[in-house]
């Protein structure tokens, strides 16, 4: 029978053993602790938030990579994205992901989750509604036996002779401090959108990525990360889907040629470096399929409703909103299915992880997005369980502290990520990418990390900000470090100077490092991908 771990609450500090620590209360972190937990492990669970309420999934509604056993499906399923992700994809990962996907998908609905049926009584288990998916999964992995600490952001992993033994952060309701030690630790903490105020995303600065380079670890793909949601001017709902409804106008009410929610969006993006940019959802033009898109996303029509506006038949204003690698697909680097990093005792789920094995450059929208986050969460589970068991002996324990500098500095944590937001945010820099634009961005994020490294806060309540925004400019760092030494465009990735694919950079692009940050090439298997003539 598992039980929870151990724990003992000083009134300033909460002190845990554990087998697997999870670091992330979202769809991977939940899936990794079932996951863990049902190989008898024992497993925390520690989230910035609410765990179940916290986050991009659970804001929302998600479309899920779920596609029966049939060769055929599989096949048309794996090629379906690969020309747009620019070959950098495998179909070693792609046939087990959609494998667990499929299989864990069907326990939901064994679970309980209320799927919608069609016309002929069967359910459609392609997509889920965040709120009612995360509280299911919450109320497992509670079930389960698993200690779940809200309200507590992890800041800094604990390692042992170069392994992750566990990990410490804040108490935010409380006060003071955690550590939990742990014979593994799983990063699920999201990826980065750099608060935007894209949904759910302002708890999703990059915090994984910082604590698991401090660690050593690398990361992949992080020059695929100028992902932007089309989105009202007025709100932060960055549902795209239901834009291809929709039609873009001019403020004289023109028509953009051209411009789209999918292949049309550089004309979008390109039009607002000059312009305002309006959509109306003309294209739905009967009632029924109105009433459908409002039954698929309703929370999409929430500001709208709340203004009066109607977006079938009225104009608004529309902007890009940056989902950096929430939506794009960089991420720490997995060695292989086990969903371990270069690190030992570290493993990585969901947005915290690249997703380059199964979307190679390209978003992969909802569906992929949710499928990995399943699947991956439980390959880590499952592997940090039986590394963890199989360790023994005390520990050593040590906490992996900034380089050090002459002197510290105080800082203001706010001034700190809108100086970082003013580098990713523009459409001129990050979304159509140059050299010169690049470089300077690049020198001026450099110039802030020396700044940031080591500097400290005249408050405690601003430790958390502080920790955010250290992890916002490193996130930056390692993304236009990778995008300058992609000098092509490929997938996301798009370079104004480079505007052709390259046959002679189909590999991925591997950065380390912080305070210097490398970046290496790794090769990807021939055989990997069926590539059509370029």
């Amino acid at each position: 029978m598992n039980t929870s771990a151990q724990e003992t609450r000083p009134s300033s500090a909460t002190e845990i053993a554990c087998d697997v620590l999870v670091i992330g209360g979202g769809p991977a972190g939940c899936w990794a602790a079932l996951e863990a937990s049902g190989a008898k492990a024992r497993v925390v669970l520690v989230e910035k938030g609410y765990c179940g309420s916290s986050g991009a999934t659970a804001s929302a509604g998600t479309q899920i990579w779920y596609v029966p056993p049939d060769p055929t499906e599989r096949e048309e399923a794996m090629a379906s994205r690969e020309a747009m992700g620019g070959y950098l994809s495998e179909r070693s990962w792609m046939a087990p992901v959609l494998d667990r996907t499929y299989e864990s998908v069907n326990r939901l609905a064994d679970w309980g989750y209320p799927f919608p049926v069609d016309d002929r009584g069967e359910q459609q288990r392609i997509s889920v509604q965040g709120p009612e998916y995360m509280r299911l999964l919450r109320r497992r992995v509670k079930n389960a036996g698993v200690t779940i600490l809200d309200h507590h952001p992890a800041t800094r992993l604990l390692t042992n002779g170069g392994a992750v033994v566990g990990a410490s952060g804040l108490r935010r309701q409380e006060g003071g401090q955690w550590t939990v030690r742990a014979g593994a630790v799983i990063l699920a903490a999201g990826g980065c959108a750099f608060m935007s105020k894209a949904l759910g995303c302002d708890v999703l600065t990059g915090d994984g990525y910082l604590m698991g380079a401090e660690a050593g670890a690398e990361l992949s793909g992080m020059e695929f990360s100028s992902a932007y949601a089309i989105s009202p001017a007025f709100a932060s709902i960055t549902k795209t889907a239901l834009y291809r409804f929709a039609q873009f106008y001019r403020k004289d009410q023109s028509v953009i040629e051209g411009a789209g929610s999918a292949r049309g969006r550089s004309i979008v993006a390109r039009t607002l470096l000059s312009e305002p940019v309006y959509a109306r959802l003309d294209l739905a033009e009967t009632d029924e399929v109105k009433a459908i898109l409002r039954r698929a996303q309703p929370n999409f029509f929430v500001p709208f409703d709340r203004r009066g506006i109607d977006p079938f038949t009225e104009f608004f204003e529309v902007k890009l909103r940056l989902e950096g690698t929430v939506r794009g697909t960089g991420g720490l680097r997995l060695t292989g299915l086990d969903c371990a990093t270069t690190v030992a005792g570290l493993y990585a789920a969901g947005d915290n992880a690249t997703r380059e094995p199964i979307c190679g450059g390209f978003t992969g929208g909802g569906s992929h997005n949710a499928a990995w986050a399943i699947s991956t969460g439980t390959y880590a589970g499952a592997s940090a369980a039986a590394f963890a068991q199989q360790k023994t002996g005390a520990l050593d324990i040590h906490t992996p502290q900034p380089p050090s500098r002459v002197r510290e500095t105080v800082i203001d944590p706010q001034a700190i990520i809108k100086a970082v937001q003013d580098e990713v945010f523009p459409l001129h820099i990050n979304y159509f990418r140059t050299h010169a634009g690049l470089t300077a961005s690049l020198e001026r994020l450099d110039r802030l990390w020396e700044e940031i490294a080591a500097a400290t806060v005249a408050d405690e309540s601003q430790i958390l900000q502080l920790r955010q925004a250290q992890a916002m400019t490193a996130t930056a760092r390692f993304m236009y470090r990778a995008a300058l030494s992609r000098t092509e465009s490929r997938g996301m990735h798009r370079r104004e100077d480079f505007p052709k694919q390259d046959p002679g950079q189909h590999h991925r692009l591997v950065v380390g490092g912080l305070d210097t940050i490398t970046v290496r090439q790794e090769t990807i298997d021939p055989g990997a991908y069926r590539e059509a003539a370029e």
